[in-house]
């Protein structure tokens, strides 16, 4: 654990003590499945008492740094330079339903650049970390992106539109071009666990739309700390504002980008 640095310190300790509430609250929505009430409120509660905890031992480490939290939102900080960006428990529907892919994510952003990233399965107990100029790791593992260059030997991960998102039929568009294409299409349920699956090489690209910061922005550090790419689904660099990631090593995020594109001009 030596080579972690202390910010890395402090958002390994948060994310571990938050696990120990969601593996304790895993284990009940079992029970809870077949409740006339159902599990959703339950899992509501176990979401936002994850951020709680993460938001007070950062609070505590690092006093002063701002938040952006899927739940509470933005909090601004004394100290302008830092924010923590947290998704407490990415995959709630998989947690609903007892489905062990979920993850706590944290990143770090400094002056506006994202430094560091976790992405951890309390289930799994794999945890993904990445720093600037570090490297990312798997329980201490160095990771790396795949080396596949083809897009007919690719595994590429997605996410799909469920009710009440907008934009189902874009998603159509995009899906219909990527699997005429590739090996497999595979959608987790968690975006964090997707890109932390890029940079350990299980998935070799991966496409979404409609994201969240708090869903990315560690997982974004952790597919470049592994050497990979990611962009907005337009080339940019603005994933975080536009809330569309491609993510893969140099050839295949550049190939699928390219495909997604294609996918949406007019014939």
């Amino acid at each position: 654990m030596s080579r972690h640095t202390p910010s890395m310190s402090v958002m390994v300790a948060a994310a571990r003590k938050a696990a120990r509430g969601l593996q304790r609250d895993f284990g009940e929505v079992e029970n809870l499945q077949v409740s006339l009430k159902g599990p959703a409120n339950f899992v509501t509660a176990a979401d936002r008492k994850a951020e709680k905890t993460i938001f007070e031992e950062l609070s505590k480490a690092r006093p002063g740094y701002g938040f952006l939290m899927e739940e509470a939102g933005v909090i601004e900080g004394a100290d302008k330079s830092h924010r923590w960006i947290v998704d407490p428990l990415d995959g709630t529907t998989n947690f609903l339903h007892g489905i062990p892919m979920f993850s706590i994510s944290i990143a770090l952003e400094r002056e506006g650049q994202l430094v560091a990233g976790l992405v951890y399965n309390p289930i799994s107990d794999e945890m993904f970390i990445g720093e600037k100029g570090q490297g990312a790791f798997l329980n201490d593992r160095r990771i790396r992106v795949s080396a596949r260059r083809e897009l007919p030997q690719a595994v590429v991960a997605t996410g799909i539109p469920h009710i009440g998102r907008p934009d189902h039929q874009g998603f159509m568009t995009e899906l219909g071009a990527v699997m005429n294409e590739v090996a497999g299409v595979r959608r987790m349920g968690s975006a964090a666990l997707d890109l932390a699956y890029v940079a350990a090489g299980r998935f070799d690209a991966y496409w979404e739309t409609n994201l969240s910061a708090w869903d990315i922005a560690a997982g974004i550090v952790l597919v470049r700390e592994a050497g990979g790419f990611v962009s907005g689904l337009t080339g940019r660099d603005d994933m975080i504002e536009s809330g569309g990631i491609v993510a893969g090593n140099d050839m295949l995020s550049r190939k699928l980008g390219d495909l997604l594109k294609k996918a949406h001009k007019p014939s």
